[in-house]
């Protein structure tokens, strides 16, 4: 009788071995989904859909991005989280969700337990810009005009926990400065409320705010990497204009439910990875102030655990709250 069962065993363990690498082979084999946690327009919807292009493109079925914003990105990623894990339901995901994992301990998820790291996709500085209607012409005199009204002026983000987020909460606490959060549900919305005059300040992917800051429909103060943006080069960083140790910015990467087996995992690695390491890819981020930083699936597992403990310690510097 132990014979018999050690046998299927084997039998059961040779036949699944055998499945899923054809599995992975064959993958995929129908429209795979894409969720990006956020609204349409932001930095994480725009490389999803480059992404998904590109995908379907060398893989011959249809990447389909689907926005699912709420609640900082929790919504769409809960949604992936229970969804099947079979490679078919993808997640575009950023430094919010690490950020998340301090910031918002009572979510219906664990990042690092539910979902399944396959790659860091890209890096972007954030620009610091202010509505024109703001009576200062750079940083000292925007920290002058925040000292002399405290509470009185206001930032947007794309929602609670997200890189704009955190990098008004940092710029806060350096600064020592009293602005209020006004948190939207998505980077479309913030960026209307500063291209409207419904706040002062924001901080918003470079290769979002460029544009608009070019055109004079904000205006542009500081970036906030640690060494100048080349879209901008004119601009001093953050910690320049005088906020020593100022640094911030948004990476976006991809995961799947926990779970998905490991050669889909991995084939969505190496596909992702010979996209954005490409030539002409590079090229052209590299003109919008983005810079690829694609990894093994390890590497990136390695990557988001370091970020969890990080953006801890910066929640903790910053005092950030939920609103």
């Amino acid at each position: 009788m132990i014979r018999t069962c050690v046998a299927l065993a084997l039998l059961c363990f040779g036949a699944t071995a055998g499945f899923t690498p054809a599995f992975a082979q064959d993958y995929p084999s129908r429209p795979v989904k894409i969720v990006v946690p956020y609204g349409v327009g932001g930095s994480a919807d725009l490389y999803a859909r480059f992404i998904g292009a590109r995908l379907q493109d060398k893989l011959g079925q249809p990447f389909v991005v689907e926005n699912r914003p709420g609640a900082g990105s929790i919504v769409g990623t809960d949604f992936v989280a229970k969804s099947p894990a079979d490679g078919y339901t993808l997640l575009m995901m950023s430094n919010t969700h690490t950020v998340n994992e301090t910031l918002v301990p009572k979510k219906p998820f664990e990042l690092m337990r539910d979902l399944a790291p396959i790659t860091a996709v890209s890096y972007s500085d954030l620009l610091m810009v202010i509505h024109p209607s703001v009576a200062a012409k750079d940083v000292k005199e925007f920290i002058a005009l925040a000292r002399a009204k405290p509470g009185s002026l206001n930032y947007a983000s794309s929602g609670n926990g997200t890189p704009y987020h955190m990098a008004g909460e940092l710029f806060k606490s350096l600064a020592g400065v009293d602005i209020v959060h006004i948190p939207h549900k998505g980077s479309d919305g913030a960026r209307a409320s500063i291209l409207g005059g419904q706040v002062q300040m924001m901080f918003d992917a470079v290769p979002t705010m460029a544009a608009n800051a070019k055109g004079g429909k904000v205006k542009a103060l500081a970036t906030t990497g640690k060494t100048r943006s080349a879209v901008t080069p004119e601009l001093p960083t953050v910690a320049e204009a005088g906020v020593a140790g100022y640094e911030s910015g948004i990476w976006l990467g991809l995961m799947a439910p926990a779970g998905t087996p490991r050669p889909v995992l991995e084939r969505l690695n190496r596909e992702v990875n010979g996209i954005i390491n490409s030539a002409d890819v590079k090229e052209s981020w590299a003109r919008q102030g983005t810079i690829p930083i694609g990894m093994s699936t390890d590497e990136f597992d390695r990557f988001l655990r370091a970020e969890i403990v990080k953006w801890a310690q910066v929640v903790k510097l910053s005092g950030a709250k939920t609103d």
